[in-house]
């Protein structure tokens, strides 16, 4: 399926649905985080997508947003596709898991909880991965984290 049939046929399965691909091998969608769920479950299961594998899962941070990125490949149709989500709430952000859909998220957003502070509601075991669980302060891999101690300042 080429990126333009992956589009026509993904377009109306949720409102507010951002396109692009000019910037990157796969085909890019931003959904409103109120779509997120809904529309990651469809592309698993709908017999033309079959979206099986999420290859990657990260937190970005922008400065004036936190987004999560999702990369996600049918092993069936051999398609991929990247599928991003953006909150403005930069104190309190949440986004719904996909743990339920693909098992492999459970770590992604463990990690992503840790280092970035996003919240993912419905998440099985929404404690930290990485980082210690009391006497740690911030999210490491936000542009507006500061550790006096450690940090190397050019």
């Amino acid at each position: 399926m080429t990126e333009e049939q992956l589009q026509e046929t993904i377009q109306d399965w949720a409102e507010g649905l951002e396109f692009s691909s000019e910037e990157s091998q796969f085909l890019n969608i931003t959904v409103p985080a109120n779509e997120l769920h809904n529309l990651m479950s469809r592309l698993k299961s709908d017999p033309n997508t079959l979206f099986d594998y999420l290859f990657c899962q990260s937190g970005v941070d922008w400065e004036k947003t936190l987004s999560v990125v999702y990369h996600l490949e049918s092993t069936t149709f051999r398609h991929q596709l990247v599928v991003k989500v953006h909150t403005e709430d930069r104190k309190k952000p949440v986004f719904d898991t996909v743990s339920d859909i693909w098992a492999t998220a459970e770590f992604h957003e463990r990690e992503i909880f840790d280092l970035f502070g996003i919240t993912f509601n419905n998440h099985p075991n929404m404690k930290h991965l990485i980082l210690t669980e009391d006497g740690w302060d911030g999210h490491p891999l936000r542009k507006d984290y500061v550790d006096e101690l450690n940090m190397v300042i050019k």
